[in-house]
């Protein structure tokens, strides 16, 4: 067996997944309170063979939950988060956690995202504001006031940093361990009239791209070699009897 073929067909299914994630990347530099993918790789060593050889891994693909930039947009019906929490919304998957706090008030005055997504206060349940009220005020603390008259509260969700991530749409994620609500707004809070932006870095990511088309590069060229080392020891040996 020629290991640098092996080794070089593991290295490109690796670079195809991270490929993947960097052009998922790319493609949503500008989607708000999206976040970016990155991947985990391993090698494992096969013991086989008079020499152990290292294989890569196939990987294992994470969300980055690095902030992203603020946007000013001065709508009432933007929030920003500030710190680690996130919006919870309501769609046929279930409770979605999102960082994209672009809302909008429907004519029946339920509080929704620009995807119909009826956006839930601290308890689960869907916000419903006034719509002869005019805008809303919200608070750092997610309350949310239609001139003197509270009417509800924007609910800020906790999500584990051990939980795995499954991505919902472009900005939303569903955890595999439940959400829990947050209380202390010393640390975590939302602004009005601001929109997170991703937490893409696109000149990171073109790097990453130029890189992973050289590795590639460099693979294709490892199996040719091996293959060409194979034939080699084929024809110097000659058919056997």
């Amino acid at each position: 067996m020629q290991p640098a073929i092996y080794v070089g067909l593991s290295a490109q299914l690796v670079l195809e997944k991270r490929l993947e994630t960097v052009a998922r990347n790319v493609a949503n530099m500008n989607t708000a309170g999206y976040r970016a993918e990155e991947v985990k790789f391993d090698t494992f060593i096969s013991k086989k063979g008079a020499d152990p050889v290292n294989y890569a891994s196939t990987g294992e693909t994470f969300t980055s939950r690095t902030s992203g930039g603020l946007d000013k947009t001065g709508n009432p019906l933007d929030v920003a988060v500030e710190g680690q929490g996130f919006l919870g919304i309501q769609t046929p998957a279930g409770t979605v956690y999102t960082r994209d706090g672009r809302m909008k008030m429907t004519p029946q005055g339920q509080l929704t995202t620009l995807l119909d997504h009826p956006v839930l206060d601290a308890g689960g349940a869907p916000l419903q504001l006034d719509p002869e009220a005019g805008p809303p005020t919200i608070a750092r603390d997610g309350m949310i006031w239609q001139g003197n008259q509270q009417v509800g509260a924007i609910g800020l969700f906790s999500i584990d940093p051990n939980a795995k991530l499954q991505r919902y749409e472009n900005s939303g994620v569903i955890p595999d361990r439940p959400a829990t609500a947050i209380l202390d707004f010393v640390t975590e809070g939302v602004r009005q009239g601001f929109v997170e932006g991703s937490n893409v870095n696109p000149i990171r990511e073109m790097t990453k791209l130029i890189m992973v088309t050289r590795a590639f590069d460099s693979a294709a060229t490892a199996i040719d070699k091996g293959e060409k080392a194979v034939d080699g020891a084929i024809q110097a040996l000659g058919p056997t009897s």
